[in-house]
């Protein structure tokens, strides 16, 4: 017998492919999904798909496609009127709720027959036609799914944005709860969200989030009393609501300006050091690659926007001047406006580094749609212009003749495994290189007065030969000009 606490609820994703889009393109889109969805804890089950030229004003998908989601289900695929009693209402949700824990034939032959009251609407009729639906109506067959099993949908996930009005139809063609992509990806923010900024920037994103999708459980909602003596119709349930997260909104910015604040002064205590931003999309191994060039434990994960909070840590081995990594939150496409402008803070680590490095995985063949969104949404905040170099990640899961290809391409990159401490190495190198100038070969004579300074040739210089002599150590080394200047200014000091 399965174990109920490993259990998940069951899910199945809806997409649209619209003009411009490509097959490639579509497949890979509904794959993230699913890696979204999984991130969120739900196990999908199947899929929807549709070719329309524009979304259908009332349920994104055509009255074909609607009903085959229902089967998915367990619903009935047609949209029903409003209720328009309050007790009504409640008793279809709580029918909705028994019928989650029946069996299927119980599901469709168990039923209320005032709950069921608009069953018998005429199924000639298109589900939402009087709301548009006949505009896509042409493109409804069109598409592909996966066949229904046994098992049921409990959430039906869109790879849209919904409207209130999409959501609310969908739910009642479906019976069951609906996501969509923004949704989605707010409610995994708030899971991983760690850090006090960090929760705060999420709970601005989610109440902004479902502010305008309120709504009163039955028509005409209980007003409070309103005015002095309690005169004028006042506030309904739903405008209190509103309000109510409104003033949320507001403390929870007035809290977020003190840290920021906080942040902001340790931002100008670092502003004259050297500075690098790992940047890039979700998932492609930016934390893994801060650990291995910092030699830190940062918070690892294969899943989606596993580090939402920014980590800084130092170069090592550490040169002099250190230089600075900064690990970013991801980006990922269609990223919730919400969820940009609540992260302004964190992508500003970004906004002032000096260095930029993009990573990517190499081995997603759409990364680079990835890396134009990266790009576009640090554009979006004002560091379009700052330095950056392109990392291939991931060099590792590609064949050589792969790899080469990439490079001719990107000629500028550099193609490396976060796990292959050589990769690490060269990289390092050419971190430094930038703050430092070219690298040099040079002779590097150090007397035994000056022992003290082996430490640092080793640390802000390659070693590639040591030998002494009766006065000192000769080493054969290769450095940046400046790291080199700077030995010899010591050694002078030390004579």
């Amino acid at each position: 017998m399965e174990d109920a606490t490993e259990k998940r609820p069951t899910a199945v994703l809806v997409a649209v492919q619209l003009p411009g889009i490509s097959d490639a393109q579509h497949r890979a889109d509904l794959a993230e999904l699913g890696r979204l969805v999984k991130t969120l804890g739900l196990d999908v089950i199947g899929e929807v798909s549709q070719r329309l030229t524009t979304f259908s004003p009332a349920t994104v998908i055509g009255g074909g496609k609607l009903q085959e989601l229902a089967a998915w289900t367990g619903g009935e695929g047609s949209i029903e009127p409003s209720i328009p009693s309050r007790e009504r209402a409640q008793a279809r949700r709580e029918k909705q709720e028994l019928e989650k824990d029946a069996t299927e034939d119980d599901a469709f032959d168990d039923g209320d027959d005032e709950v069921n009251a608009f069953d018998e609407s005429d199924d000639d009729e298109a589900p939402g036609s009087s709301d548009g639906e006949d505009d896509v109506a042409a493109d409804d067959d069109s598409g592909t799914s996966t066949v229904p099993g046994d098992r049921r949908a409990e959430v039906v996930v869109v790879d849209h944005e919904l409207s209130p009005r999409m959501q609310r139809n969908l739910e009642r063609a479906t019976g069951a709860e609906v996501l969509d992509r923004t949704h989605v990806i707010v409610e995994i923010f708030h899971r991983h969200a760690k850090s006090r900024e960090a929760r705060l920037q999420v709970e601005i994103a989610r109440l902004s989030y479902v502010a305008p999708r309120l709504r009163e459980a039955g028509a005409g909602g209980d007003r409070q009393r309103g005015g002095i003596g309690g005169k004028g119709a006042g506030e309904s349930a739903l405008e209190l609501d509103r309000r109510k997260i409104r003033d949320r909104i507001a403390e929870l910015r007035r809290e977020l300006a003190e840290i920021e604040r906080t942040q902001a002064t340790r931002r100008l205590a670092r502003k004259d050091q050297r500075r690098v931003a790992l940047v890039g999309y979700t998932n492609a191994g930016k934390s893994s690659l801060m650990r291995a060039l910092t030699s830190s434990g940062v918070y690892v994960a294969d899943k989606l926007f596993a580090t939402l909070d920014t980590t800084v840590r130092a170069l090592r081995p550490e040169t002099e001047p250190r230089i600075l990594v900064s690990d970013t939150v991801g980006f990922i496409k269609k990223l919730p406006h919400e969820l940009v402008a609540s992260f302004r803070s964190t992508l500003d680590e970004a906004l002032e580094a000096s260095l930029l490095l993009f990573v990517v995985d190499a081995a997603d063949p759409t990364f680079r749609d990835q890396l134009a969104v990266t790009r576009e949404v640090l554009a979006g905040i004002g560091a379009g212009e700052v330095a950056s170099r392109l990392v291939l990640n991931k060099r590792d899961r590609l064949d050589p003749e792969a790899i080469q290809a990439l490079l001719a391409e990107f000629p500028e990159a550099i193609a490396i495994s976060a796990h292959d401490p050589n990769d690490v190495a060269r990289l390092r190198e050419q971190i430094v290189a930038f703050f430092d100038g070219e690298l040099l070969q040079e002779d590097v004579y150090l007397p035994y007065a000056a022992q003290k300074l082996v430490r640092h040739v080793y640390e802000d210089a390659i070693v590639l030969e040591e030998r002494h002599d009766e006065g000192g150590t000769h080493f054969h080394v290769r450095a940046p000009r400046a790291v080199l200047a700077r030995l010899r200014d010591r050694i002078a000091a030390e004579g």
